[in-house]
């Protein structure tokens, strides 16, 4: 059987780009609930930082895909510089995609794979892909959202480590993938100091590749968080030996 682990990283629009109709959609309950200017500037803000959590308002500009088994992968990622070299990080080529050849080139690679591995991809990655996709008019090769319990998934399995690790919100509340890391001893992607925050301020600045390593470091930790799970909390179906 084999694993691929991936994950993606997002920018929003420019908010001076929307137009005044989407603006006023996007804003209007600040408007309604702000009590005063201070707080109505603090949470304007906050909705412009958050336009790349929106398949809506935001686009995809890398995808780390790993390769669990043969212990290699490729983050395909967005570049502002025309620069399109192929570059590497360890194990991981870094090749330069638009946004609609990484969503080709996604699902053409899925369809090889029969597990595939992420940290919250439920929650955020893969309902992000699949829009964007159908934006794009990419259709997909994997039903990577059938059954949110493993026992429900007939095709592909999908493992979302985020709803493992908390027991499928039986944990009050979600770690992040940060403190999972800290506590089984896995480097986090964070630190080297970059986080997913940081992604768009980075893509301004044309500090593509920064991205894309960072994207590896993520799917090489999810990579190492995975076989954790695997070998102390999966069911049996999923282990080694």
């Amino acid at each position: 059987m084999r694993t691929l682990v991936f994950d993606i990283e997002t920018i929003g629009e420019e908010w001076d780009a929307l137009d005044e109709t989407t603006q006023h959609m996007l804003s209007r309950w600040i408007d309604r609930t702000a009590k005063s200017d201070e707080q109505r500037e603090a949470e304007l803000a906050d909705l412009k930082d958050g336009l790349g959590f929106s398949p809506l308002t935001g686009s995809i500009v890398a995808i780390g895909l790993y390769d669990l088994e043969q212990e290699k992968g490729v983050v395909y990622y967005q570049r502002t510089d025309g620069k399109t070299e192929e570059l590497a990080e360890g194990s991981v080529a870094l090749k330069v995609r638009t946004e609609k050849q990484m969503l080709e080139d996604f699902w053409t690679g899925a369809k090889a794979y029969d597990m595939f591995v992420t940290f919250n991809g439920r929650g955020f990655d893969v309902p992000f892909l699949l829009l964007r996709s159908a934006i794009h008019g990419v259709k997909p090769s994997r039903d990577l959202m059938d059954g949110r319990y493993l026992y429900q998934q007939k095709g592909a399995k999908h493992i979302d480590l985020a709803d493992q690790l908390s027991f499928y919100g039986a944990v009050f509340k979600k770690a992040s993938l940060h403190l999972y890391c800290r506590a089984f001893g896995i480097e986090s992607p964070k630190a080297a100091g970059v986080t997913g925050d940081d992604v768009s301020a980075l893509f301004r600045e044309g500090k593509c590749e920064e991205i894309a390593r960072y994207n590896v470091r993520d799917i090489i930790a999810t990579a190492e968080l995975y076989r954790k799970w695997q070998e102390y909390l999966s069911p049996s179906a999923f282990r080694n030996g």
